[in-house]
């Protein structure tokens, strides 16, 4: 793939720029957005990018369902994804020891994650918009007292020091992120082996069970099964779901099998399945 070019959520140095580089390499540029709205916005402009990379998931905060709703409505198509470990640490300007912090700066969610660390100290916890903007913040502004929570790349970026690495207190803490096309620019994956699928039935008695047991019935490991409400309805849902498969043919007669059964289907994107890093 060559994309050079993509829209994330948060500032240089955030997570999504950790998950761009993992998945593209440390030449991809990328255009800061300060919502997941922009995000979708941009990765759908071809003047502005070649496409996009949004969190879908956390291994702790579940599923982020505005994000579903986002991909639902964007026309784009998922070509990756990337599952990152989120590693929390803290950075202060060169020289600073420990002793010498009074506050520590990020956003609610990371000072949420790292609390049990945080407890051993007296320090003000000062919540922001972003654990990136909270480092470049630190660096601007070259205090000696102050200290923030962000990643290694943001800490590389900024030339701040790592005080106190991975003080997150749940160590196995993931992120899954997708990696958004145009669909006149997305190519066919080679060797896919996983696919993101969205549909609905006419919500007569056991038409979802039919759906999964077609599946099933190929072979297909569900990995992800979402349901949403479908605006206007009485009480009628969506689904998102994602399989995981051994061949192209094996998923084309799944969606041939489960097709029929229902009133909508909408392939996302054809991809593979991404690795733990």
């Amino acid at each position: 793939m060559e994309i050079q070019r993509v829209s994330i959520q948060g500032f240089e140095g955030s997570f999504h720029q950790v998950a761009a580089q993992q998945f593209f390499g440390k030449g991809v540029e990328v255009v800061p957005c300060a919502t997941f709205r922009e995000v979708v916005k941009i990765a759908g402009n071809k003047k502005e990018s070649t496409g996009g990379v949004m969190a879908i998931e956390n291994s702790i905060a579940g599923s982020i369902l505005p994000n579903y709703n986002l991909l639902q409505k964007s026309g784009l198509k998922v070509t990756g994804e990337i599952y990152l470990t989120i590693k929390q640490n803290l950075m202060v300007n060169p020289g600073v020891q420990l002793e010498d912090i009074k506050e520590v700066h990020s956003h609610p969610m990371a000072l949420q994650q790292c609390l049990d660390f945080l407890d051993k100290h007296h320090w003000k916890l000062v919540e922001s918009e972003d654990t990136a903007l909270s480092a470049k913040r630190l660096a601007k502004n070259r205090s000696k007292h102050h200290a923030a929570i962000a990643s290694k790349l943001a800490a590389d970026l900024f030339g701040l020091e790592i005080i106190a690495p991975n003080i997150h207190t749940m160590k196995a803490n993931y992120t899954r992120f997708l990696v958004l096309q145009r669909s006149d620019a997305a190519l066919p994956v080679i060797d896919a082996d996983k696919a993101s699928i969205h549909f609905h039935t006419d919500h007569s008695r056991g038409s979802l069970a039919k759906v999964l047991s077609a599946i099933a019935g190929q072979g297909i490991n569900l990995s992800k099964l979402q349901s949403f409400p479908i605006p206007g309805s009485d009480w009628r849902y969506a689904f998102h779901a994602d399989l995981e498969f051994e061949s192209a043919g094996q998923l084309e007669s799944a969606l041939n099998d489960i097709r029929p059964l229902t009133a909508e289907l909408t392939v996302y994107g054809i991809y593979k399945k991404g690795k733990t890093i």
